[in-house]
């Protein structure tokens, strides 16, 4: 479901423009520091998710659940603040200029360096893509999924499994470091935060991946993508609400496939089933994205879309967890094993 709607997302942005900016609403140098090491901690997540009982999986998705839908509820708050100062800010400009009216319409003259015009905000799908770090992201797609096509070939848990899973390891960090060390030097830069300047210090990109690894450790864990600790976190970064969507949703694209491809061949889903709520999720995320970018334009404040998210992730929190809790308890009343299983079993 979640590479469903991640994927129909992902078309839907790929042609649309910064709201500010000239560049594409998808930070591709964002993704590229984030993506390698979400998909690394993936394939952690999946491993614990055959390790840990339902119960453990429970407890962890609802304290995430409710601690990042708070953190993005703050932000969110926070943002409209700021939104509602800057329409302030705005009307009074426009109340000060001189009206037709008043005798000084004709001294007015455009300035010889403002724009001609104002730049589309969505282009051809072709034109908006950066092929280079695009290309990045698809080769550490592609290693993985070889890996991963590989360990179905040898005995799990053997020496040459082993082996094979640490090969993910060079995969995403020789890309994650490639991107490191430009941010570092300043040959690259997150363009999506505008002029607000950002000297990388590689203690906090170090950071910053660790939180990539660890949103993709939830996202095997608990089978979601891991965007919903992305996006609060690209927030606090300052990057604007419509690119910290579409940039987590784009990483999350790969991450999700990924993880779909490693739970089929755990034989953890059935695929009929799994496809039926891939196309509702589909459908549904192409309609949300059209809706919401409508009520954007009419009300004129982004930070509907960080409110939208901390209501998402709370109710998940709420309809998921009730559902854990009530299973977890069956679970007792019938005296069920509910303890640690063994990564080297398949079921």
């Amino acid at each position: 479901m979640i590479m469903g709607a991640a994927g129909s997302t992902v078309y839907y942005n790929l042609r649309l423009r910064h709201p500010t900016l000239d560049m594409p609403l998808i930070d591709y140098d964002l993704a590229l520091l984030f993506q390698p090491m979400l998909m690394l901690g993936i394939s952690i997540g999946v491993a614990f998710n055959i390790i840990f009982a339902d119960w453990m999986v429970t407890v962890l998705l609802i304290i995430l659940f409710i601690g990042t839908s708070t953190k993005a509820l703050f932000k969110g708050v926070d943002t409209w603040k700021k939104e509602t100062i800057m329409k302030k800010e705005a009307k009074r400009q426009m109340e000060s200029e001189p009206k037709p009216g008043d005798g000084a319409a004709h001294d007015y003259k455009p300035l010889p360096s403002g724009p001609a015009s104002i730049p589309d905000d969505e282009v051809p799908l072709l034109q908006n893509i950066y092929w280079k770090e695009l290309a990045l992201l698809i080769y550490v797609w592609l290693g993985f999924l070889v890996v991963q096509i590989l360990k179905e070939y040898v005995e799990t848990c053997s020496v040459t499994y082993w082996i094979l899973s640490s090969l993910q390891v060079p995969i995403a960090a020789s890309v994650t470091i490639f991107e490191a060390i430009s941010l570092c030097k300043g040959t690259k830069v997150i363009a999506s935060r505008g002029k607000e300047i950002t000297n990388w210090k590689m203690h906090m990109i170090f950071l910053y991946c660790c939180c990539g690894i660890v949103a993709g450790m939830v996202g095997g864990l608990l089978g979601l993508g891991g965007g919903f600790i992305l996006g609060p976190l690209f927030l606090e970064l300052g990057i604007p609400p419509q690119v910290a969507s579409a940039t987590s949703t784009f990483s999350m694209a790969f991450s999700a496939s990924m993880s779909v491809v490693q739970y089929y061949l755990l034989n953890r889903f059935p695929v009929s089933y799994a496809t039926y709520f891939t196309l509702i999720a589909t459908i549904a995320a192409f309609t949300g994205q059209h809706i919401i970018r409508k009520i954007i334009a009419i009300i004129g404040r982004t930070s509907i879309i960080i409110f939208i998210l901390a209501l998402t992730i709370f109710v998940s929190a709420i309809s998921l967890g009730g559902v854990g809790i009530a299973d977890m308890v069956e679970k007792l009343m019938n005296e069920e094993y509910m303890g640690f299983e063994n990564l080297c079993i398949r079921s």
